[in-house]
């Protein structure tokens, strides 16, 4: 009786499934690992895109407040100059 013909399946031909199924389930472990590797690098990707945009924002908001603090800085320079003058003249006119 034919081996094929019997239903049965001789040691050679059992190993070659049994190695065929084995390389099926790595082959699909190998994909799932890949898959939650890229799902990871995604969500990594999205975490950097994020904070790179809040740093930007922060940044913005720290040069906007620079130029006021910095027109603000020469107002009160000008100020600082302008009374630093009166109280010279003052005090040339009391010392007179």
């Amino acid at each position: 009786a034919n081996s094929a013909s019997s239903g049965l399946l001789n040691p050679e031909d059992l190993r070659k499934r049994k190695r065929m199924i084995s390389n099926r389930d790595s082959a699909r472990r190998s994909r799932l690992r890949k898959q939650q590797h890229l799902d990871g690098l995604t969500a990594h990707a999205a975490l950097l895109r994020k904070e790179n945009h809040d740093i930007l924002a922060n940044l913005n908001f720290v040069a906007e407040n620079y130029v006021e603090v910095e027109s603000e800085n020469a107002v009160l320079r000008a100020q600082a100059a302008e009374l630093s003058q009166w109280l010279q003249s003052l005090n040339e006119i009391i010392a007179f």
